[in-house]
């Protein structure tokens, strides 16, 4: 049986490690709050312009149909071209981490989903080039000798202040430029979605790079919305033309959607460190459950011992 001066020195331990991870659980939370109310501000400032991004498609599109039509050429040799070329092509996998621990499962589960998707793009017979945002998943890809670039490694830190979209508009060119180049024909971001405050689920979502099929007619609502939309844009002249404002706007709309992916896979973090913490905590309130009834039961034994020597030398004189 331990002695009365291990279990208070290990009481003491486990209330200064809780001291800590109660302090970590309330500043994740506050940062959470922020980029929640970070999230919902820009989401929409995000979703209207989408909107208008998709009713201008709409109208090019329409516009310049009956020219697609009079352009159409019947020239197998040049797709066949054009397939050799797209299949020499890769994708570019952008997994997103944190920049420190202490989140529970987060950061492990965004490695084995990167290896896991690098897998299967492989085994499409694509070539995958990886760009890593979060030093923990760089951290990770090294252990495994993948070649990566460690350009934007360190953005995250730049998320949740002012002058952090200038570094998403340097990104975004960076990709537009490996595309622009024919050195990649797909980019894919990996992170984390944040449903809620305990359910944070892995989402691997595409980034067109063009105009072409930007179109999201999946669903009911948002096909009367572009309809709503498209009516009113039908109603304004525009300056310059409406390709021209398309062609201005789509930019605007990438940097928006990296810079909406990178706040929800940084509101997950946060919800991810602030139930880590509280599981923690909780952990140490039960260890010092256990701690303080094993001292009490240790000081009562030790007093008894006690009392039985001093009637044992009693009943010796005797």
């Amino acid at each position: 049986m331990s002695s009365l001066k291990e279990i208070k020195s290990r009481i003491a331990s486990v209330r200064s490690t809780q001291k800590i991870t109660s302090a970590m659980r309330m500043v994740a939370s506050a940062k959470l709050h922020h980029t929640q109310g970070m999230t919902e501000a820009f989401l929409r400032y995000k979703d209207e312009l989408q909107k208008i991004v998709d009713s201008l498609q709409l109208t090019v599109d329409n516009s310049m149909r009956t020219d697609d039509s009079s352009m159409q050429t019947d020239d197998p040799q040049g797709a066949s071209q054009l397939s050799t070329v797209n299949s020499q092509l890769s994708t570019l996998l952008i997994p997103i981490s944190s920049n420190s621990g202490l989140c529970g499962a987060f950061n492990s589960n965004i490695a084995k989903a990167t290896m896991q998707r690098v897998q299967e793009l492989e085994a499409q017979g694509r070539q995958v080039q990886l760009l890593p945002i979060g030093k923990k998943i760089a951290h990770e890809l090294k252990k495994t000798n993948k070649q990566f670039s460690a350009d934007f490694v360190d953005m995250l830190d730049k998320i949740e202040k002012s002058n952090a979209y200038t570094d998403v508009e340097t990104l975004v060119r960076c990709v537009n430029g490996l595309y622009q180049r024919e050195t990649i024909d797909d980019v894919e971001f990996l992170y984390h979605h944040f449903k809620s405050m305990g359910t944070q689920v892995i989402q691997v979502d595409s980034l067109q790079l063009t105009t072409d099929n930007s179109m999201r007619t999946d669903d009911t609502q948002g096909a009367s919305q572009l309809s709503a939309v498209n009516y009113q844009l039908s109603t304004y002249l525009t300056e310059p033309s409406r390709q021209e404002l398309l062609a201005s706007l789509f930019p605007r709309l990438l940097n928006a959607k990296v810079y909406g992916i990178m706040l929800d896979s940084l509101t997950s973090e946060h919800a991810a460190r602030m139930l880590a913490m509280q599981t923690a905590d909780d952990n140490a309130n039960d260890l010092l459950k256990e701690l303080t009834l094993l001292y009490n039961k240790t000081r009562q034994q030790s007093i008894t011992n006690e009392l039985i020597d001093i009637m044992s030398g009693k009943i010796g004189e005797h």
